[in-house]
């Protein structure tokens, strides 16, 4: 029987590039399932994570700037929105599978922290054997989310998600830190894309950079607005991937050492800015401080955030990278600063 999601099989067949990942040829899911009859493997991933809880509760999670009141500064759900754009506009002009490269995109950091990196480092020294976003994130789609249940992504959603984070590390991948997919290494690439542009942008509209600071050789190379930066890197990654035969994705050699000369510039000069790094101070005792009470006290985590055969130091972990950043500060406020005390008559009235 002829069905949609076989005409989508067909259709990918025929016109995605001959190196681009085709939904039926999927390595599958960690249990089987019977296929849909009009969505395709990539196509119900990506569903599955936008409608996930941990994909809205990106939207009051940190990108750079601690639970912003701005209305115009990036949150981690923007920032997801902007990788997954960036990835989707280089996977069109290269045929290669656009839902799957949007399913990577949109579930790269479900696994992030409340506060940003900040948030990564606490839990990263507080956590025996460590804590990564992108493994958390792994973590996420297979075992915490749907109340312990997993999404059950395919295998190779999943790898691309694991192997976005570069940190400082090379934007072009090598060895087994390349996803297996062109797809996985198109959102890795459109992840620094998307962060070094536009938290430029937000470093500008805070009044922590100007302009005139920004390397002169980047902005001569890759454009004065944020658009056109933007757009002179996609074109870039695009010819140049093209040009060497679709090897991997790829960038130009002079792209690639101006855009690690944008990353370096950033963390010196807007993440380790003693304006951001002091609320981060800060956010660093409140994690801590919450880390520490829910290992002692596992028993007060909400059971549907973690799985009880964990350690209470896992289960803790899984808690709070979970949590929004206004979340986590309500919880901190109720369980370690004074209430006022109020005063009530017999009856219960106020005085």
């Amino acid at each position: 029987m002829i069905t949609i999601r076989s005409e989508w099989e067909d259709w990918e067949s025929k016109f995605l590039h001959p190196k681009a990942s085709k939904s039926a040829e999927t390595k599958g899911r960690i249990h089987p399932e019977r296929e849909c009859s009009i969505r395709t493997v990539y196509q119900r991933d990506r569903d599955r994570i936008i409608h996930s809880k941990s994909f809205r509760r990106l939207k009051h999670k940190t990108q750079v700037f601690l639970a912003p009141l701005g209305d115009h500064y990036r949150t981690r759900l923007t920032h997801t929105l902007e990788v997954s754009q960036i990835a989707r506009t280089i996977s069109r002009a290269l045929r290669l599978n656009e839902d799957l490269t949007e399913a990577i995109a949109l579930g790269h950091d479900l696994g992030h922290t409340p506060f940003g990196h900040a948030g990564e480092e606490v839990l990263n020294s507080l956590l025996d054997g460590g804590f990564n976003h992108a493994e958390q994130s792994l973590r996420v789609v297979d075992l915490l989310e749907k109340e312990g249940k997993g999404l059950n992504l395919t295998f190779e959603v999943r790898d691309g998600i694991l192997k976005h984070s570069k940190g400082l590390g090379k934007i072009i991948p090598e060895g087994e830190d390349r996803p297996c997919t062109l797809e996985g290494e198109v959102v890795r690439i459109a992840d620094v894309i998307a962060y070094v542009n536009h938290d430029i942008d937000d470093a500008l509209r805070a009044g922590i950079l100007n302009f005139s600071e920004i390397p002169v050789d980047c902005i001569k190379h890759f454009g004065e607005t944020h658009s056109e930066r933007i757009n002179s890197m996609v074109l870039d990654v695009i010819e140049e991937t093209r040009k060497i035969g679709y090897e991997r994705i790829s960038m130009s050699r002079r792209s690639l050492e101006l855009l690690y000369k944008l990353r370096k510039f950033l963390y010196k000069k807007v993440y380790s800015n003693q304006l951001i790094f002091n609320e981060f101070k800060k956010a660093y005792k409140v994690l801590k401080e919450l880390f520490l009470f829910f290992k002692d006290n596992p028993d007060k985590i909400r059971s549907s955030w973690t799985r009880e055969e964990d350690t209470p130091e896992r289960r803790a972990a899984d808690f709070i990278s979970g949590m929004t950043d206004r979340y986590a500060l309500e919880l901190y406020n109720m369980l370690f600063l004074p209430k006022p005390w109020t005063i009530r008559d017999k009856e219960g009235g106020w005085i």
